[in-house]
């Protein structure tokens, strides 16, 4: 029976929403993020020091990304080091290597004689609509990331790889919404499962059980409406640019994984995108879902039960993601960050 760690769905005063659970409700990981202090940008870590078992999915058509083949599972590496989400486009992607400096300053990475090279693979989404590359996550905003890293890191909303997020951007970027960065968590059969989403779709959000848009295109009167029903009734895409969006996000479980069941897990994790967003997956999106196994819980995973309940817990992460955001919040070029 599935045990849900805080699993409601209300904010608290501080914006912190705890009782949706965490990443780091799974042992062995540490959360830290970069937020820009001037531009609506921002990247975040998920740091495994002493390694976890990783694979990867990536179902959009316009993804960035760095490091990804290593985690096919016939390949040689068998555990990362460290997980960067970030904005910026592929400029963004400079700031793994300030994570993996500040991780091979302190001795982690993969043996290679007597060198150790940390294994840090990373993803961007599109922000640079409200901002430009001079101020895309770099170096130093990755080594800040992990600076700030904390097994007890619970923010979400507008920080690190979601402050630029925004979502249901398909009939034209002036009607977009807010999107953000959330996480959920479950415990189940002794294992816990985890997820970390940075919610940047070009579709909308909706309720996974109830189908109602929740944040996504606005209407004249500023709500969200369904874009997907809006092209049934004939209206006709806004313009967003191919690869001007992007989900990215992390579903982690303290459980012992192979990399092939880590690959299967996040195939599965993608499944959770297709409930909370529509439309996904698309030529404008660079979908990419990583999963990371601990094994701290000292339990062989049960795909069964994980794959079961793997797509839940991504949608509630996407949901949390924009609960706290005003309906009638704006995303104009080069806004301050909100403080969520």
């Amino acid at each position: 029976m599935s045990e849900p760690v805080n699993a409601g769905l209300s904010r608290t005063a501080t914006g912190s929403r705890a009782d949706a659970g965490a990443l780091c409700d799974v042992a062995g990981l540490k959360v830290g993020h970069f937020t820009h202090p001037s531009v609506p940008t921002g990247c975040s870590v998920v740091l495994c020091e002493s390694g976890a078992t990783a694979g990867v999915d990536v179902r959009g058509a316009a993804p960035g990304t760095r490091d990804l083949d290593l985690l096919r599972p016939e390949n040689t590496v068998q555990q990362v080091h460290a997980i960067l989400l970030t904005g910026g486009s592929a400029f963004g992607l400079a700031a793994a290597d300030g994570v993996m400096r500040w991780l091979a300053e302190r001795g982690h990475g993969f043996a290679v004689g007597q060198v150790r090279v940390p294994i840090v693979p990373a993803a961007v989404l599109f922000d640079l609509w409200r901002h430009d590359a001079s101020t895309a996550p770099d170096a130093d905003a990755g080594r800040a990331a992990c600076e700030a890293a904390s097994a007890a890191e619970r923010s979400r909303g507008r920080v690190g790889a979601g402050a630029g997020a925004t979502v249901g951007k398909l009939l034209g970027v002036e009607r977009a919404m807010p999107g953000g960065l959330g996480m959920a968590s479950v415990r189940i059969g002794g294992m816990t499962l985890s997820a970390m989403v940075a919610v940047n779709a070009v579709g909308d959000v909706v309720d996974p059980h109830g189908g109602e848009v929740i944040a996504g295109s606005r209407g004249a009167d500023g709500r969200p409406r369904s874009t997907v029903q809006a092209l049934l009734d004939g209206e006709r895409p806004g313009g967003a640019l191919q690869g001007s969006a992007t989900t990215i996000g992390v579903i982690a479980t303290d459980a012992r994984l192979t990399k092939a069941q880590a690959t299967k897990l996040a195939q599965i994790a993608h499944d959770g995108l297709a409930r909370a967003i529509h439309p996904v997956h698309t030529v404008m999106d660079g979908d990419v879902m990583f999963a990371l196994a601990t094994g701290a819980a000292d339990v062989d995973g049960d795909m069964t039960l994980l794959g079961a309940v793997a797509a839940e817990v991504v949608a509630r992460a996407i949901v949390d993601a924009v609960s706290a955001m005003p309906i009638q919040d704006g995303c104009r070029r080069g806004s301050p960050r909100a403080t969520t």
